[in-house]
């Protein structure tokens, strides 16, 4: 198009049209007037992202047999199941053993906390709804996914659903400046809020001002109403950095996430809730120092050193039974010496 006065006037009103369309979905929140928009958004574009995932990864449609995952009745049971169906569909690459490997964490993750989920692939990154740390995975309406829900993965918590199309639905990950999910310390129970801040350490507000934390210390999520948009006892992350509490109502803490939010690929979003808060135990076991092995140095003497040492002795001690020196003891019945004899004949 040419560069004219129209061309200039028409880029300066749809830019006013974008900032004024973003203004009006910040000040609306939840109940933001442009989420049907978002929504038919998701709708539209949802289908080509899965199906341009689907045609790039070979093995993108064998996570549907992690996705019924969802009854309270012999859980573990089922998903171990389907765990080993899914081991047996994929190949032996290096590619298809490190998912395994990561599938495998992630239904350990649901066993031990009890969570009903279902699995799904991350098919889309930054996704048009607004977010800045957002996710499309390639789930949605049609498989029972709604908005609000906890999405986690082997190593602990991911985000929460916000936009839910037929086919696909959008994460806003826990890393976002507009993500809070409340905390639970472990073993203290001390309650907080979490923040994302990008690509820094979580942010943490410790309703306790002078709760004792210390650096390595824990937290898993405290849990929502109803369980949404959070369920209790997922991992969050560890403790970095411990700001001082300076006689504040609050306190803050800098907390390293479990998850890798740049490496997301197999998640699981949780369609039933546990029964009963599962609190630290789907933490992992702390890992324990590698003791410092004890060296105890013994000499021992060579063969050469003992010789030494014995002739020495010999020396200073001498065997009473050893011949005698013949040339040192002469015979006493031997002739004397003539000249001897003369000296002392003369002497006398």
């Amino acid at each position: 198009m040419r560069d004219t006065r129209e061309s200039r006037l028409l880029l300066v009103l749809l830019i006013a049209i974008a900032f004024a369309l973003i203004t009006v979905d910040i000040r609306g929140g939840e109940d933001s007037p442009v989420d049907g928009a978002r929504h038919a958004a998701a709708t539209v574009f949802g289908p080509v992202e899965n199906g341009v995932a689907s045609a790039v990864n070979p093995v993108g449609n064998a996570i549907g047999a992690v996705r019924d995952s969802g009854a309270r009745h012999n859980r573990i049971a089922v998903l171990q199941k389907e765990n080993t169906e899914l081991k047996q569909r994929l190949g032996s690459d290096d590619r298809n053993r490190s998912r395994v490997r990561e599938l495998d964490k992630m239904l350990a993750k649901a066993g031990a906390g009890q969570y009903g989920i279902k699995g799904a692939e991350v098919v889309a990154i930054g996704a048009a709804q607004g977010f800045s740390w957002t996710v499309t995975i390639d789930i949605g309406a049609k498989d029972g996914i709604a908005r609000d829900m906890t999405v986690l993965n082997g190593d602990g918590l991911v985000g929460r659903v916000t936009t839910v199309g037929p086919d696909t639905a959008t994460v806003l990950l826990a890393n976002d400046p507009d993500f809070t999910v409340g905390t639970r310390m472990e073993g203290s129970d001390e309650l907080g809020f979490a923040t994302g801040q990008g690509d820094r350490p979580l942010s943490v507000q410790l309703l306790n001002g002078k709760a004792k934390v210390k650096k390595g210390d824990r937290l898993v999520t405290f849990g929502s109403s109803k369980d949404r948009p959070f369920v209790p006892g997922v991992p969050v992350g560890q403790v970095v950095q411990v700001d001082p509490s300076g006689g504040n109502l609050t306190r803050t803490l800098y907390v390293r996430p479990f998850v890798g939010f740049t490496k997301l690929d197999l998640v699981g979003v949780v369609v039933v809730a546990p029964r009963q808060d599962p609190r630290d135990t789907v933490l992992p076991p702390k890992s324990q120092p590698t003791p410092t092995p004890t060296v105890t140095v013994t000499v021992t003497p060579s063969p050469d050193a003992d010789m030494e040492a014995n002739g020495e002795a010999g020396t200073d001690n001498p065997d009473a039974n050893a011949n005698p020196d013949p040339n040192a003891n002469p015979d006493p019945n031997a002739n004397p010496d003539p000249n001897a004899n003369g000296q002392a004949d003369d002497q006398e």
